[in-house]
């Protein structure tokens, strides 16, 4: 059974770096395109980065690149966001995510996901 556990939100100044943390148990890391996505309050949910299954390169959105950085540990089977310099418009429920083969630009087409956590970034 596929699960994934999110932690590591929190509440952050602009500027600021969190690490989010998703759990992952169930599957091989190296099996499943995994991936980080948010959803803003009243906007739909978005792909922000994911480590593709088929060549294990890293595929950023355009607000994400040259600020966050996705990573996986298999030796304990954890994905990673670090996110740094943060900014207002990144205020969202953090999602992680799994699929056998699935795109950043289509959150539907994805089979499982955690529960999210919240990152807030405030003055």
């Amino acid at each position: 059974q596929v699960k994934l556990v999110e932690s590591g939100g929190g509440l952050v100044q602009p500027g600021g770096s969190l690490r989010l943390s998703c759990a992952t148990s169930g599957f091989a890391l190296d099996d499943y395109t995994i991936g980080w996505f948010r959803q803003a309050p009243g906007k739909d949910r978005e792909g922000v980065a994911c480590i593709s299954s088929a060549d294990g390169a890293s595929y950023y959105a355009d607000s994400a690149k040259d600020r966050f950085t996705i990573s996986k540990d298999k030796s304990n089977n954890t994905l990673y966001l670090q996110m740094n310099s943060l900014q207002l418009e990144d205020t969202a429920v953090y999602y992680c995510a799994a699929d056998w083969w699935a795109s950043l630009r289509t959150p539907s087409e994805w089979d499982y996901w955690g529960q999210g956590t919240q990152v807030t970034v405030s003055l």
